[in-house]
C-alpha cells in the first residue's frame, strides 16, 4: 500500500465538498440497481454518463497579560509599565513587551488552526476511505447487473456501462489520494 496524499495540491479530492460527486453517482448507481427501466434517456444523469461514455483564541491572553502586568490598570502609565514589565521578561523594553504580549495569541492562533486543520485532514480521509468502501461496492454491483443484464436494450446497457465507467474513474482518483495500489 502506498501512502495517503497529504499535499493538497497533489489531492484529486481536497476537500468534503469534492466528494459530494461521488456520492452523487454511487446514488445514481443504487437507484440503477433497484430500478431496471432505469436508463440514459430517463437519468437526471444522462448527460454526464453520456459524456463518460464518450470519453472512456489567543488575544485575550495579550490583553490579559498586558492589564495584569501594569502597574496602574489600562491608564496610560499602566499600558507603558505593562509593555515594559512584559519586555523586561526577555530583556527588552516597551517594544519588545509588546512581543511578548502578542505571543500567546499567535501561538494559540497558530496551534489551533493546526488542530482545526488535522482534524479535517482526518475527516476527509475518513471520508475518502467511506466513498471508496461504497464506489467499489457499487461498481461491483453494477459489473453484476451488465453481466445479468446481458439482453437489456441499448439504453440500459449504456447507462449501466456508463455509470461503471464513472465509479471506475472515482475509485482510481480515491486510490490515488488514499495511496492505495490499484
Amino acid at each position: 500500500m502506498g501512502e495517503y496524499v497529504k499535499n493538497k495540491k497533489e489531492m484529486k479530492f481536497k476537500n468534503q465538498e469534492s466528494l459530494k460527486a461521488v456520492e452523487n453517482v454511487i446514488v445514481e448507481a443504487n437507484e440503477a440497481l433497484h430500478d431496471k427501466g432505469r436508463n440514459l434517456t430517463n437519468s437526471p444523469f444522462s448527460e454526464t454518463i453520456a459524456g463518460a461514455l464518450g470519453a472512456g483564541a489567543g488575544g485575550v491572553l495579550g490583553f490579559a497579560g498586558l492589564y495584569f502586568g501594569g502597574t496602574v490598570g489600562l491608564s496610560a502609565a499602566g499600558i507603558t509599565s505593562g509593555l515594559a514589565t512584559a519586555g523586561g521578561l526577555i530583556g527588552g523594553g516597551m517594544a519588545a513587551g509588546i512581543a511578548v504580549l502578542a505571543a500567546p495569541a499567535v501561538v494559540l492562533g497558530t496551534g489551533a488552526a493546526l488542530a482545526t486543520s488535522r482534524a479535517k485532514n482526518k475527516k476527509l480521509r475518513e471520508a475518502k476511505e467511506l466513498v471508496y468502501k461504497e464506489a467499489l461496492a457499487k461498481q461491483t454491483a453494477i459489473c453484476k447487473a451488465l453481466k445479468e443484464e446481458a439482453d437489456a436494450d441499448k439504453e440500459r446497457f449504456d447507462y449501466l456501462n456508463g455509470l461503471n465507467l464513472m465509479l471506475k474513474a472515482a475509485i482510481k482518483d480515491l486510490q490515488h489520494d488514499l495511496g492505495v495500489e490499484a
